[in-house]
């Protein structure tokens, strides 16, 4: 069975002994990942729609390195600091990024830990062929 890990260099993860991918067999689950730029910038602050982009773009990163792809993506989940406020921006991008895909998704209201930042989101895969068989 495939067992895989990817770390994406984030400053937490060393600390908190997580990975920021984990494939077991053909599933793929991806922490939740937020706008923070390679210099530990925040991407585009109080964004909900680019940073959303900039996020589905590193976790694509993650998803490529254990071995699936965008298209293997069976939920989503958003957590946003005011629906009311940044979610459209969230759902623009993920209507974007996942057409024809349709995983399966949620938006949880919450607060994060920078200013600036309203958008934290996971991801869940199952790595499978066109026809829907599961790859081991």
């Amino acid at each position: 069975m495939v067992l895989e890990t990817y770390k994406s260099g984030g400053r937490l993860e060393g600390i908190g002994s997580y990975s920021r991918a984990k494939r077991v067999g053909p599933f793929v689950f991806v922490a939740g990942t937020t706008a923070i730029e390679p210099s530990g910038k925040l991407h585009a602050p109080g964004d909900a729609y680019a940073q959303s982009v900039y996020i589905f773009g590193r976790i694509e990163e993650a998803l490529r390195a254990v071995g699936a792809e965008m298209r293997h993506v069976v939920r989503t989940r958003a957590y946003v600091t005011s629906l009311p406020d940044h979610g459209g921006g969230f759902v623009k991008a993920h209507g974007e990024i996942f057409a024809g895909i349709d995983p399966v998704s949620c938006g949880v209201e919450c607060g994060l830990n920078q200013p600036g930042m309203v958008v934290e989101i996971e991801a869940d895969a199952i790595i499978h062929n066109e026809d829907g068989t599961i790859i081991y």
